[in-house]
Order: structure tokens, then C-alpha cells, then sequence
């Protein structure tokens, strides 16, 4: 049996045993006339996932998908719905173990988030104006609207793509969302809180 064999979609009794579990992930996806567009995960199995994007695959399609935290995905659209749509996941049988696996750490989690982070959600700091640096060396003025340990919303005139890598102040980051007044930022790593009072609610003269 060759290797296309065997990484296949699920049957329709395997994707009913897979347990689906929500999450809020983002990434990119790639449709069949290489168009790349931005996405957030809504829901997943290691059999299939709902995504929510601007645009919308159709029926049938086949889709390649990059995820923050998971990685590649490969599947077909099952079905569409109003902002997104529904697709399965074409992996072997190791890899839906793995993705089994990250999917419960991602539900932990998002939980209502980490312990640390409902602690620290939303806080908005002392001195809320940064500097927002990409990794070519062009830097922005913003405005941190709230702060957590594992991320921040800032408000900026300018909006880098979501997943361009960036730093706020020292805190590296990516680019997780937009909306009306700035961006997103998912830290790469969960900061510490004595780190961003150090960073951002420091006394300045």
C-alpha cells in the first residue's frame, strides 16, 4: 500500500467518534486556485475543523491550511455556513494521535485561558504607549488598549498581515487578528507578570 493510501479522510463513523472541542486559533489557508487567505479555527477534531474567513471554500474543494500551534493541515469542504466553513482533515493515523494531543492542550488552554491569564485579562497598563517594531526594521507608534500575559490588543494606524512576526516594546510576538483600530498580538512565549509591569507600568520621567 503506498503512502497516498494511507493518509486518507476519515469515514463518516470515524469523524463521529472524534471528539470535537472549541478553540480559537488562527491561521491561513491556501483554496485550489492558490489564493491565501486569513483564517480562525472555531471548532476541530483530528477528523475535521470549522473555520471562519472572509472568503469561503466550496463544497468539494480541497484546501491546504496553516494553523498557529498545529501546523498543516490538508482536507476537502464538507459544507459552508454563514462567514466560514467546514472541512476534514486528511492525515495518518500518527498524526491524528498528535493532533489529538495539541488539541487538548489547546482546549485547556481556552478554557476561559490560563489561571494566569483570567488573572491579568484586560488590564490596561500605566504607560500604554509603545513602539510596534517589524522584523524588517520599520517601527510604529501604538497604543496598548489591554494587556495579558499572553498577548495584547494595540491600537496603530498601520496593520501588518496576520502571522507577520513582531515586537512590542521587548516582547516578541505575531500578528493574531485586526479589527477597527489596530491589532491583535499572541506573545511567543506566556510572559511573565513581573515582566510587563517591568516593561510597561514603570515609573518614566
Amino acid at each position: 500500500m503506498n503512502s497516498a493510501a494511507k493518509i486518507q479522510a476519515p469515514s463518516h463513523v470515524e469523524r463521529r467518534a472524534f471528539q470535537r472541542v472549541r478553540v480559537k486559533v488562527y491561521g491561513r489557508f491556501m483554496l485550489e486556485d492558490r489564493s491565501e487567505h486569513p483564517c480562525q479555527v472555531i471548532e476541530m477534531s483530528p477528523g475535521n475543523m470549522a473555520l471562519r474567513a472572509d472568503r469561503v471554500g466550496q463544497p468539494g474543494e480541497r484546501i491546504i491550511a496553516y494553523i498557529d500551534h498545529i501546523g498543516r493541515i490538508e482536507g476537502v469542504v464538507t459544507r459552508t455556513f454563514q462567514n466560514g466553513f467546514a472541512m476534514t482533515v486528511m492525515a495518518s493515523e500518527r498524526k491524528r494521535e498528535k493532533l489529538a494531543a495539541q488539541l487538548t492542550w489547546l482546549a485547556n488552554k481556552h478554557e476561559l485561558d490560563l489561571p494566569e491569564d483570567r488573572r491579568h485579562e484586560r488590564v490596561t497598563p500605566r504607560n500604554p504607549v509603545t513602539v510596534l517594531h517589524l522584523v524588517d526594521g520599520r517601527q510604529y507608534p501604538c497604543r496598548i488598549i489591554d494587556l495579558s500575559l499572553s498577548g495584547a490588543a494595540v491600537e496603530i494606524a498601520v496593520k501588518p498581515a496576520v502571522g507577520v512576526q513582531i515586537t512590542l516594546g521587548t516582547m516578541r510576538g505575531q500578528v493574531v487578528r485586526h479589527f477597527e483600530d489596530g491589532v491583535a498580538i499572541e506573545f511567543a512565549v506566556l510572559q511573565r507578570a513581573d515582566s510587563l509591569d517591568a516593561e510597561f507600568n514603570r515609573p518614566r520621567n
